[in-house]
C-alpha cells in the first residue's frame, strides 16, 4: 500500500490576485481557472466513491486499504478546500462557475449506478489528472510570471495528484470491476472532462474579453497543442490506460517526490482530515 501524507499548504488565498494571474496570460489563466472550478465537486465525488467502496469490500481487503484511503481522502479534502478558496476569488472577479454545477447534476443523475462504476470513473479521472500533473511538473513555463503563492498551489496539487495516482485504480480492481467497464468508463470520462473544461475555459475567456484576441489562441496552441503541449504531448500517456496490463505505478512519480521534498517548508503535516 502507498503512504499518503496529508499536508496543509501554507499559503494565503485571502488576498486577491490579478484576473490574468498566470503570467498576465489570458488563456493560461482561463484554462487553469476552469480546472480549479471543476475540482471541489470532483474531489468530493472521488472521496464519496472510495468511501462507499470501502464499505462493500471484504473486511480483510478493506483493512489492507484503510491507511492509504485515509490519506487519499485527506489529500482530496485539502485540495477541495483550497480550490474553493481560489474559486471564491474568481467569483469576486465576475467569473461564473458552470462546470461544477453541471458535473454535480450529472453525478446525481448517475448516483444509482453500481459502486464499481463510480470508482472506475474516479480511477479514470485520476489518470487524467496524474498525467497532467506530471506534465506541469516538467513544464514550469506553464506558470511563467505567476506570483509564487499561486505557483506553489498548482505544483503542490500536481505533486499530490501524482502521489495518489493508483489508489482508486487498485480499489476498482479489488471490487472486481471488469476491463470492459474500465475502458468504457475511461472513454466517457475523457470525453466529458475535455468537454466540460473546454466550455468553462471559453466562458472564462468571454468574461475576460479575451475570446477574440489572436494572442489568446496562440497561447492555447503553446500550452495544449504544440508537439509537447499538455494535450498533444500526453496522448501516449492517455492511450496507455487502454492496455490490459496497465497500472498507474508503471509510471514514475519521482518529479512529485522531489518537489514535495524540496518544498517541505511550504506545508505542515495534518494527522487527520474530515
Amino acid at each position: 500500500m502507498t503512504n499518503l501524507p496529508v499536508r496543509k499548504l501554507l499559503i494565503d488565498l485571502s488576498t486577491p490576485f490579478d484576473v490574468r494571474w498566470n503570467g498576465n496570460d489570458a488563456f493560461r489563466s482561463a484554462f487553469f481557472n476552469a480546472l480549479s472550478m471543476s475540482f471541489p465537486v470532483g474531489e468530493q465525488y472521488f472521496m464519496d466513491s472510495v468511501r462507499s467502496a470501502m464499505k462493500v469490500l471484504a473486511p480483510e481487503v478493506s483493512a489492507q486499504f484503510a491507511q492509504e484511503v485515509q490519506g487519499f481522502i485527506g489529500q482530496e479534502a485539502t485540495h477541495r478546500r483550497i480550490h474553493s478558496l481560489f474559486n471564491s476569488q474568481l467569483e469576486k472577479q465576475g467569473f461564473k462557475n458552470t462546470v461544477g454545477p453541471r458535473a454535480l447534476l450529472r453525478m446525481q443523475a448517475n448516483a444509482h449506478r453500481e459502486i464499481h462504476i463510480h470508482v472506475g470513473a474516479t480511477a479514470a479521472t485520476e489518470h487524467l489528472t496524474a498525467i497532467f500533473a506530471d506534465w506541469i511538473l516538467t513544464h514550469g513555463e506553464a506558470f511563467e510570471g505567476t506570483e509564487p503563492r499561486l505557483q506553489t498551489l498548482w505544483m503542490w496539487h500536481a505533486s499530490e495528484e501524482s502521489e495518489h495516482r493508483s489508489t482508486a485504480f487498485d480499489i476498482y480492481r479489488a471490487l472486481g470491476g471488469s476491463e470492459k467497464a474500465r475502458l468504457r468508463t475511461f472513454h466517457i470520462i475523457s470525453f466529458l472532462f475535455l468537454l466540460d473544461i473546454t466550455r468553462q475555459t471559453l466562458r472564462n475567456l468571454w468574461t475576460d474579453k479575451a475570446f477574440w484576441k489572436w494572442s489568446t489562441w496562440r497561447s492555447c496552441w503553446n500550452l495544449l497543442l504544440r508537439r509537447d503541449g499538455m494535450f498533444r504531448g500526453n496522448f501516449a500517456a492517455w492511450k496507455a490506460y487502454e492496455a490490459s496490463d496497465f497500472h498507474p505505478r508503471h509510471s514514475s512519480n519521482h518529479l512529485a517526490r522531489h518537489w514535495l521534498s524540496d518544498n517541505i517548508h511550504q506545508f505542515s503535516p495534518i494527522t487527520s482530515e474530515a
